[in-house]
């Protein structure tokens, strides 16, 4: 038995999970309990999420018991959404741009929950976030970039072309400093050797043209990518060839 299947043995067991949750949560700390989480998204209802979702950021801070169950309350969304509850997508869009980061890693985990349900709906859904802020780029590129979701050729191709609609526009932006466009770039930094390492094909010369990039942000990513084991076991000749190009330019 799964370490998710026993926490929703014991919370099937019980009526109120609130003082379970937090004394489980594992916060404060580095690591909040994504297993008792994923158990909690599975298991509950739209009323009870409801009820974590009261937990805002002035009641339950990032760290903090409290705002593990509103990190609980946000991935059920996701879960409501590949159930058919497609109302919530507003809700869950909006907790994208949450100040607390462990609310936006949320964001990004129930979305895979919808994607694991009904990709093209995932797809669907990502490609309009994909045009808000910086804050709903990230949640879309996070979500999308997930192994586990990439299996059909077709799909990763509207992942590579999202991904490439964010570079662009990052490219396009004058030099923010503000925190969404520092948290999107960090993002962007995995994300595209993970679509690239699931269709090379498409993948390698989509990323191999953003290497000569004129803003510096974009090249900081693709060296990131770059730096991935997926894409050197992938093709580690190709991986020397793009990195030995950035080199030359700088």
């Amino acid at each position: 038995m799964s370490k998710v299947d026993e926490y929703r043995e014991t919370l099937g067991k019980l009526g109120d999970w609130d003082d379970y949750l937090r004394a489980e949560s594992g916060l404060p700390g580095p690591r909040g309990n994504l297993e008792l989480a994923h158990a909690a998204a599975d298991l509950g209802d739209r009323e009870r999420f409801e009820h974590f979702l009261s937990f805002d950021p002035q009641r339950a801070p990032v760290n903090t018991p409290d705002g593990f169950l509103a990190f609980c309350g946000v991935e059920g969304l996701g879960r409501m959404i590949a159930e058919g509850q497609t109302d919530l997508w507003p809700t869950l869009r909006a907790y994208a741009s949450d100040p607390r980061w462990r609310i936006r890693e949320a964001v990004a985990t129930g979305l895979q929950l919808a994607g694991d349900q009904d990709m093209q709906l995932l797809l669907k859904e990502m490609k309009k976030w994909s045009k808000g802020s910086w804050y709903e780029k990230r949640a879309a590129a996070a979500a999308l970039a997930e192994p586990r979701l990439l299996k059909d050729g077709k799909q990763v191709e509207q992942v590579l072309q999202i991904l490439d609609q964010i570079t662009a526009s990052m490219q396009k932006a004058d030099p923010p400093n503000d925190a969404a466009f520092k948290v999107l770039r960090q993002g962007m930094g995995y994300c595209w050797s993970v679509a690239v390492a699931a269709l090379p094909e498409a993948g390698q010369p989509m990323l191999e043209k953003w290497l000569e990039s004129p803003s510096k942000d974009v090249r900081w990513m693709m060296k990131e990518n770059l730096k991935k084991n997926r894409l050197i076991r992938m093709d580690a000749n190709w991986v020397k060839a793009c990195t030995a190009r950035m080199e030359q330019q700088h």
